[in-house]
């Protein structure tokens, strides 16, 4: 018997790939996924590639599978793809303490996050613009 299948999120012509527990705070991962949101696929790999954040590697790689998915699970286009949304959603976070000075301690926060990524195939009017 079994469950019925659930149904499709996203439209037909998007696909989308998430990165869980990303070392790294929520604000600065935010940066990143900004740099590319709106942005052919293309253009947002490269931009990647060349960028100084630390975390832009993991970035790419999460672009890269949202590629590949459009392209394996979906028949889209690889060409026409755009990120349509890069968002980023917080997870745990570990707090652990530092010994400070006169006997006192400090806490440290380290945080995770999760960054989701959406391509969507470009309509004819949006690949004129």
């Amino acid at each position: 018997m079994g469950k019925a299948k659930a149904e499709r999120r996203l439209k037909e012509n998007e696909a989308m790939a998430v990165a869980r527990s990303l070392r790294v705070s929520p604000q600065k991962l935010n940066l990143v996924a900004a740099m590319i949101r709106g942005k052919k696929v293309e253009r947002a790999l490269a931009e990647l590639e060349f960028s100084r954040k630390r975390i832009s590697d993991q970035v790419r790689k999460t672009l890269e599978s949202a590629i590949a998915n459009a392209e394996n699970n979906h028949d889209l286009d690889v060409d026409t793809l755009v990120v349509a949304e890069a968002y980023v959603g917080k997870s745990l976070v570990m707090k652990r303490f530092q010994a400070r000075g006169r006997g006192r301690a400090s806490r440290i926060e380290k945080p995770f996050a999760h960054l989701t990524i959406v391509v969507r195939e470009a309509e004819e009017t949006e690949k004129a613009a």
